[in-house]
Order: C-alpha cells, then structure tokens, then sequence
C-alpha cells in the first residue's frame, strides 16, 4: 500500500512540477515580450528626440550643423535596427500598452517595405546633414517625416 501511495505522489508531484514549469516559460515569454515593448518604445524616444533636434535646429537663426549632422547620424543608425525592435509576442498580447498594431505580423512583407522606407529616408537625412546645406536638410526632414506617417497611419494604432 505504501508503494501505490508513494507512486501517486511522484505522479502528483511530476505533474505539478510540469504545470509550474508551463507556467513559468509563459510567465517568461510574457516578460520577454513586455521587455522587448519598453525597449521600443524607449528606442522610438531616441528617434524623435533626434528628429526633434533637427526640426529645432532648422528653426535656429543659425542652425548648429554639427548637431544635425549627430541627430541625423543617430536617426539613421536607429532606423538600421527599427525591423528588429518587433519580436513576435510584443505586440497587445505582452500585457503592456502599445501601439504597435498586429498588422506589423501579419503583414510582415509590408511593414518590411515600411521599415526600408524609413532606412532609406533616414540615409538621405543623413546625407544632407553632412553636405553642411540646411535647405538639403530640410528636403529631406520632409521626406522623413512621410516615412515615419506612412508606417505609422498602418502600423501605429490611434491614441486616445
């Protein structure tokens, strides 16, 4: 009889242990997916401040040049790695607020196109900061600012 019971408690314990264990990778998989939300956010931070830069320094009497050209820098090197900051499972499901719309999975192809768009645009910027002209500059804080609209009037839900 003592053995019947010892087998149904390694049984039981097995089982629960397994049923942590399903618990806890979900529990990971949530946090990893919440981390890699605040990491985007706080990597699209970067990215506006530096436009914000640019945008500012083109309305300066005499726009500082050096500082375009390192904001311009910055964007392009962040915009190389924007396709990256979208992981599967950070989307809604992560348990943190978003705005990153499923449409960015499902239609993986287009946000691809919308990404490229932006890799491009943020080359171009960048190109005209270190041409020193500020009306070439500005050409281009145009075209940018279309990339960041095209993607975000797809991709980006709404704010409240």
């Amino acid at each position: 009889m003592a053995g019947i019971w010892r087998g149904r408690l390694a049984v039981t314990a097995a089982a629960l242990g397994l049923g942590l264990a399903v618990a806890a990778g979900g529990a990971l998989a949530q946090s990893a997916g919440a981390d890699a939300v605040k990491a985007r956010q706080a990597n699209f931070k970067q990215l506006g401040g530096a436009f914000k830069t640019i945008n500012d320094q083109l309305k300066a009497g005499a726009p500082d040049m050096a500082a375009i050209k390192a904001a311009a820098s910055r964007m392009q090197a962040l915009a190389a790695r924007a396709p990256d900051w979208f992981p599967a499972g950070s989307g809604p499901e992560a348990g943190v607020k978003t705005g990153a719309k499923p449409e960015i999975w499902s239609d993986a192809a287009g946000f691809a196109t919308a990404a490229r768009g932006l890799q491009a645009a943020t080359a171009s910027l960048s190109a005209a900061a270190n041409g020193g002209d500020p009306a070439a500059v500005r050409a281009q804080v145009a075209a940018t600012g279309a990339a960041c609209k095209a993607c975000h009037d797809k991709y980006r839900a709404k704010s409240s």
